[in-house]
C-alpha cells in the first residue's frame, strides 16, 4: 500500500506567470517568483505544495510547462535542504490517457503524489460505477500513488458517494481524498471509517476549505489543502497546531477570523488568492485567460478588515 501525504496544512499554490509583451501575447511561466513563493510557504511551516491544482491553472498549462515548473520548484526546495518535502502535482484532464501522461511528468519531475480530479464533462449520464472504474484504471497504471479530488464547483457537480471512496480506498495506489466541498457528514464517514482501508496511515482525508478545519480535525481528518495558506501560512498552521493540541477555546477564536477571510478565497477562487499573494506578501502574477487579473479597489475593500485581522495574527507569529 502507498503511504499517503503526512498530515499537515497544504498549500493549493497559484501558478505565477509574469505580464506579456503584448496584449496579444500568453503569459509565461514566472518560475522565479514560484520558486521564492514556495521558499517562503516551506519555511512559514506549510507541510507541502499542490502544484497545478485547480488554484494552479493547471487546464492552462501545457505538459512541457508541467515539466519545468515542478523540476524547477523541487530543484529549489531541494537546494534549500528540504529535499523530502511534499509535493503534491494536481491533474484535471478528463481522459485516461492524459492523466497518466501528466502523472508520468510529474513524478519524473520530482511529485511524490498526484491529486486527480473527477472527470465532469458526462455528468448528466456518469453512474458511481463510472467514477470507480475510471479511478481504478489510472490507479493500475499511474507512478504516483494518487488521492481523489473531489470538486463538485469545477466538475460539474458530479458527486462521489462515500461507498464510492471506500471501495477506491481499497487500492494499494490510492491513498487518500481532498474534498473542496461543504459536506461535513461525507467528511466524517471517511475520516471516521471503521475499516482497515481506510485508516488514517492508508488513506488521509483532507478539507480543501480551511474554515471546515475544526470540525474536520475533530472527525479524524488529516488537515486542509488550503488557499488562504498561500497568503498567511503561519496563521492556518497555527490554527492547525491549537486544534492537534486540544486547545479548542483559541482554536475556536482564530477559526473565527480564518473563515472569514476564507470568504475571499470562495467568493474570488485564483484570482482572490492571487490578489492576495500580491497584497500581503508582494508577489504579483498574471492570469490566462478566461481569467483575468485583480481585484478592483472597491473589491478588495469588502476584505480590508479582515486582512488586517489576519497580517496582525500572522506578524505575531513571525
Amino acid at each position: 500500500m502507498a503511504a499517503p501525504p503526512p498530515p499537515g496544512i497544504y498549500v493549493p499554490v497559484p501558478t505565477f506567470f509574469s505580464k506579456p509583451e503584448s496584449e496579444e501575447g500568453i503569459p509565461e511561466l514566472d518560475v522565479a517568483t514560484q520558486t521564492k513563493h514556495a521558499l517562503h510557504l516551506a519555511s512559514s511551516g506549510i507541510r507541502g505544495l499542490v502544484l497545478l491544482g485547480s488554484t494552479g491553472e493547471a487546464i492552462a498549462v501545457t505538459n512541457s510547462e508541467r515539466k519545468t515548473l515542478l523540476s524547477q520548484v523541487r530543484q529549489g526546495i531541494d537546494q534549500a535542504g528540504q529535499k523530502d518535502y511534499p509535493i503534491i502535482a494536481g491533474t484535471a484532464t478528463q481522459g485516461i490517457e492524459d492523466t497518466i501522461t501528466q502523472l508520468q511528468i510529474s513524478r519524473d519531475a520530482g511529485a511524490q503524489w498526484g491529486l486527480v480530479l473527477a472527470p465532469g464533462f458526462f455528468a448528466t449520464c456518469i453512474t458511481q460505477e463510472g467514477l470507480k472504474n475510471w479511478y481504478t484504471a489510472i490507479a493500475n497504471r499511474s507512478p504516483l500513488p494518487i488521492l481523489i479530488y473531489h470538486y463538485p464547483a469545477v466538475s460539474n457537480s458530479i458527486v462521489l458517494s462515500a461507498s464510492t471512496f471506500t471501495t477506491l480506498s481499497s487500492h494499494p495506489n490510492i491513498c487518500g481524498a481532498k474534498l473542496s466541498h461543504g459536506d461535513l457528514s461525507l467528511h466524517t464517514q471517511l475520516a471516521s471509517s471503521p475499516l482497515p482501508s481506510m485508516a488514517h496511515d492508508k488513506f488521509a482525508t483532507f478539507t480543501g476549505l480551511g474554515q471546515q478545519l475544526l470540525p474536520v480535525l475533530t472527525v479524524g481528518g488529516a488537515g486542509a489543502i488550503d488557499g488562504l495558506a498561500a497568503f498567511f501560512p503561519k496563521t492556518v498552521v497555527r490554527l492547525y497546531e491549537l486544534i492537534k493540541k486540544g486547545d479548542l477555546t483559541e482554536a475556536r477564536e482564530l477559526q473565527e477570523i480564518v473563515a472569514r477571510g476564507e470568504g475571499l478565497v470562495v467568493g474570488h477562487g485564483v484570482v482572490g488568492v492571487k490578489e492576495g499573494v500580491r497584497r500581503v506578501l508582494g508577489w504579483d502574477s498574471e492570469c490566462r485567460l478566461p481569467l483575468v487579473r485583480g481585484l478592483r479597489e472597491e473589491q478588495w475593500g469588502e476584505w480590508k478588515g479582515v486582512v488586517g485581522e489576519l497580517e496582525k495574527v500572522e506578524k505575531g507569529l513571525s
